[in-house]
């Protein structure tokens, strides 16, 4: 009996911590407006978190790479990628002229102490979620190589299937 109700008690924390719900912390997005982690959301559709830094060229170039199929990402399958600045208050001045000079059309937050980014346990980026329609982290990857997004869009695909 005790074996049974430890194997429930596993197969519960396993499936709890599979499908982690994002943590609540308070940012702002780049144009100063107050946003709740908790409440990410894009209309019951898969959203994309990516934690970079102005200094981070792994960080630019995976963002980059996304920019260009994105509008297609967003047609195919109502992706919405957000982008969360891990910049420090000194550098966070830095940001939006970096989003605007490459085009980027992400809903961009600054977590300029770490708070979001430490909630999540992150210890090094560029680092990607993938979050289902329902709220729950379905996808974690840290680190950068060309062709990567790809994998991203694959898992994306599988959720709105």
């Amino acid at each position: 009996m005790k074996k049974i109700a430890f194997l429930i008690f596993m197969a519960v924390a396993f499936a709890l911590q599979a499908s982690a719900q994002l943590p609540s912390v308070e940012l702002k997005d780049i144009n100063g407006k107050t946003v709740r982690t908790d409440q990410l959301s894009n209309d019951g559709k898969p959203f994309i978190i990516s934690f970079f830094a102005t200094w981070c060229k792994p960080c630019n170039r995976e963002l980059s790479a996304i920019s260009e199929v994105y509008d297609e990402w967003r047609e195919e399958t109502g992706v919405k990628v957000i982008a969360v600045s891990i910049d420090q208050a000194q550098n966070i001045n830095k940001v939006k002229p970096l989003v605007d000079n490459n085009g980027w059309e992400y809903d961009v937050l600054l977590d300029p102490n770490g708070d979001f980014k430490r909630a999540l346990g992150i210890q090094m980026i560029p680092y990607v979620l993938i979050v289902d329609g329902k709220g729950n982290i379905v996808y974690k990857h840290n680190g950068y190589t060309e062709g990567g997004e790809a994998e991203l869009i694959e898992k994306v695909r599988e959720l709105v299937k």
